[in-house]
């Protein structure tokens, strides 16, 4: 009983020590070898969702929305507004600037789609009470249906 007690003991140490492993982003050349899917539609559900990332989110093209976005999206970030219209005039009044997409998404980790859903896990970085650096993981969610997004879901909160 004290072997295994002490095995827990130990195991819960270095697990403890080894959790804090930096979250890596993915080169460009793996991002699109993500996009790939023995299902075309799982395919071109990705391929939608990471193009409006790169284009619309990323590049700050907001007249790119209508072409991704349905007009009934419903937005679940509790700092964003809903609708087609509402993400839209959301971004300008951040005063986004256009750019050209780049050929990547920055700090991406993984896309992984399922049914009609899409899902992003992304590098975000922060700084702890000691104002160290550290860095963790950002998820965003959307769910497509007729060639649009209509839904999006993060790990938002208000600040």
């Amino acid at each position: 009983m004290r072997l295994l007690a002490s095995t827990l003991a130990l195991l819960a140490v270095s697990t403890i020590a080894h959790a804090a492993e930096p979250v890596v982003a993915i080169s460009p050349e793996a991002q699109r070898a993500l996009l790939a899917s023995s299902d075309p539609q799982l395919a071109a559900n990705k391929k939608l969702a990471w193009d409006m990332w790169r284009t619309f989110l990323q590049g700050g093209d907001i007249d790119a929305a209508d072409k991704y976005l349905a007009p009934e999206y419903h937005q679940h970030n509790p700092n964003a507004e809903t609708g087609l219209e509402g993400v839209k005039a959301y971004f300008r009044a951040a005063g986004r600037q256009a750019t050209p997409p780049k050929d990547s998404i920055d700090r991406l980790v993984s896309i992984v789609a399922e049914r009609d859903l899409v899902v992003f896990a992304l590098v975000r970085e922060g700084k702890d009470k000691d104002g160290k650096a550290y860095t963790t993981t950002w998820f965003d969610m959307f769910r497509i249906a007729n060639g649009k997004i209509v839904e999006h879901w993060d790990t938002a909160t208000k600040p």
